[in-house]
């Protein structure tokens, strides 16, 4: 049975198994493998089973994934390989190479199914964006053409129209699948202050919808006044309250 094995220096953190299910790797909470550490993106990389072999993918990481100590976009895995993910190392491990079984079923509702890939709301993304605007209305994702006859479908912007407190800009546009807010050069909502936290929370864009998270245990989020833990959704009139900032949470299409 394949297995990774989470290392941090000489410590073992935590071991998963492998099998026919895609494994996400990042710091947000939703994550198989979460590695709470600000080297670490959101949605970091993936690992998955490819016909006779497990596959690692980078998902557009601010710091890149290594294997054996090369920077690699998508790579085919052996076991004994060591995946560098931020400052942690995760081990592969395959024991006998059988091809895994698909799991059992499980009660209840499914998971949701995570976007591919996750970046960082970067220039980068900016100009992703207005390739495929540029494209024109046939065009999806990165300019690739549509099936004919497809609906349209609306895209929904999330906007941030700052109320109160200190930050480099009075509006934010969230186009990228991840903002975070902080004083981090990292952030795209940049905090200003000394006392203003690196990073405060995150919003990640799934499915046309907005969440926002909280960065650490020492940050707070409030919504519409009241104080909110894990991922909460947000919606359009949303205020919210983070860091000593208060935004206005609308939506455009």
């Amino acid at each position: 049975m394949a297995k990774l094995i989470l290392r941090f220096e000489q410590n073992i953190l935590k071991e998963v198994g492998l099998g026919l299910d895609e494994l996400t790797i990042g710091r947000l909470p939703d994550n198989v493998l979460q590695i709470d550490n600000l080297a670490v993106s959101g949605h970091h990389a993936k690992i998955y089973w490819d016909h006779d072999h497990y596959v690692v993918e980078d998902l557009g990481s601010l710091n890149g994934t290594y294997v054996n100590n090369q920077r690699v976009g998508k790579s085919a895995l052996k076991s004994g390989d060591q995946i560098t993910i931020g400052k942690h190392l995760v081990q592969f491990k395959d024991e006998g190479q059988k091809a895994p079984t698909a799991p059992a079923e499980k009660p209840g509702p499914a998971a949701p199914k995570l976007e591919a890939t996750v970046v960082l709301d970067t220039k980068k993304t900016q100009d992703m964006i207005a390739a495929s605007a540029a494209a024109g209305p046939g065009a999806g994702p990165l300019g690739l053409s549509k099936p004919s006859g497809a609906p349209p479908v609306k895209e929904r912007i999330g906007i941030l129209n700052v109320l109160e407190g200190r930050t480099d800009q009075p509006q934010y546009v969230l186009t990228g699948k991840m903002t975070m807010i902080g004083k981090s050069e990292m952030a795209t909502i940049r905090l200003k202050g000394f006392f203003a936290p690196k990073t405060a929370a995150l919003i990640s864009k799934r499915e046309n919808k907005y969440f926002i998270a909280a960065s650490d245990q020492k940050s707070k989020i409030k919504i519409n006044g009241e104080e909110v833990a894990g991922q909460h959704e947000l919606n359009e009139g949303d205020i919210v309250e983070v860091a000593g900032v208060k935004a206005a949470f609308t939506l455009q299409e």
